[in-house]
């Protein structure tokens, strides 16, 4: 059914959605890799596509930045169009020296100090966690492309800017926490499958480091993600 964000028809998008931020990269995604690729929902240029990768019908849909967008067409595609498996594919900044621009991370947690579960169930929760089954199918197909990816909790932020007292306090949890890199959507994903008996995993790439000060540039953002979107491909016709 259509939903006031998204246009598509009952049977429209698949089971398996792959989600970046950036509408951009969804429309590169489909361009790229997919068959038979057509638009099904372009509602606040939002794009949604459906398509085929090697026989099997998967969609991808931008989710927009920030946890109540992401929160908002997660769970849609979810509740109203029966998906059954969202895997986020996005950008973060590194929290680690070890981890370089270009790395990928796989989601094991998301801490935050959102206010997302608690105003959308009164969950209070600051962890939420991905599909242990959907993890582990990333990972069983990592080792079979040889793809390498690091496995860690990660930061999932309401804010981009912060001030230095609130910044101080944010390190210190870091640390504490051993927080890999920060995004500002999986916490959200993740609470909605997790309330709507679904999966969800997050893939990430470094696009910069808050350590080093390395970083890719906006428009290399879009489109230089190959390795973590074919993974999350080759793990989606697995599903």
């Amino acid at each position: 059914m259509a939903t006031p964000h998204n246009r598509a028809a009952n049977g429209e998008i698949a089971k398996t959605v792959l989600m970046p931020g950036d509408p951009l990269r969804a429309k590169w995604i489909a361009e790229t890799y997919l068959d038979e690729i057509r638009l099904v929902s372009d509602v606040r240029n939002v794009y949604c596509y459906t398509g085929l990768y090697k026989g099997k019908e998967i969609s991808v849909m931008a989710s927009g930045m920030g946890m109540p967008s992401i929160g908002i067409y997660s769970y849609e595609l979810y509740k109203f169009y029966d998906v059954d498996a969202i895997i986020r594919i996005g950008s973060a900044g590194a929290y680690s020296r070890e981890l370089k621009v270009m790395d990928v991370v796989l989601a094991d947690a998301a801490w935050s100090e959102s206010t997302y579960g608690q105003a959308q169930n009164l969950e209070l929760d600051a962890w939420k966690y991905p599909s242990a089954e959907l993890n582990r199918q990333i990972q069983t197909t990592a080792e079979s492309l040889g793809k390498r990816i690091v496995s860690g909790p990660i930061h999932s932020s309401d804010v981009f800017y912060h001030e230095a007292d609130a910044n101080e306090i944010l390190q210190q949890t870091i640390r504490r926490e051993g927080l890999l890199c920060v995004e500002m959507e999986s916490f959200a994903l993740f609470h909605n499958a997790a309330q709507l008996g679904k999966k969800a995993a997050c893939l990430l790439t470094i696009s910069d480091s808050l350590v080093t000060g390395e970083e890719l540039d906006a428009d290399s953002r879009a489109t230089a993600f190959s390795d973590m979107v074919e993974l999350a491909l080759a793990a989606a016709i697995e599903i």
